[in-house]
């Protein structure tokens, strides 16, 4: 009698792709839509960028510590630990992909603008989509760490 041990598939890329456009459609329309309701559009202050850049650090950190214990050191994850890693890197994919898609919206959104703040919020919101991007590499990497090889599925 055979068990079945059950695997997880990894984040299929179409998914993250249909959240970053989501995201960017979402970010396309806050400045419209703010500027009618408030007639002002938010501004993008540094702690948004270097939020998902520190995010982004924390999952890359996290996806060498596994790798290494995982592929490197040959040592089994916790059934529980691993389950966690995996969706902590699920869900900070997601996450990347809808917050990276919404700030790329709004900096299109004011590129070629002449307003005052139109430099300043498209670089900082270029900053936190590519925080963004960094989140959904760094996740990606994590659920890679996370996959036993063939052979020690056997043990």
């Amino acid at each position: 009698m055979t068990t079945d041990r059950g695997s997880i598939e990894p984040t299929r890329p179409v998914v993250l792709l249909g959240w970053a456009v989501a995201g960017l459609v979402v970010g396309l329309l806050v400045r419209p839509v703010a500027e009618r309701i408030d007639d002002t559009a938010p501004l993008v202050t540094w702690p948004q960028p270097l939020g998902l850049l520190l995010v982004a650090a924390i999952v890359g950190g996290t996806a060498w510590s596994t790798w290494r214990t995982v592929q490197v050191r040959r040592e089994r994850l916790a059934p529980h630990r691993a389950v966690n890693r995996l969706v902590l890197a699920r869900a900070c994919a997601i996450a990347g992909s809808v917050v990276g898609g919404g700030y790329l919206g709004y900096a299109v959104t004011w590129l070629g603008d002449a307003s005052p703040l139109a430099d300043e919020r498209v670089a900082r919101s270029g900053l936190a989509a590519l925080g963004g991007l960094l989140t959904v590499v760094a996740s990606l990497l994590l659920e890679r760490a996370c996959r036993v090889r063939s052979d020690d599925r056997d043990n």
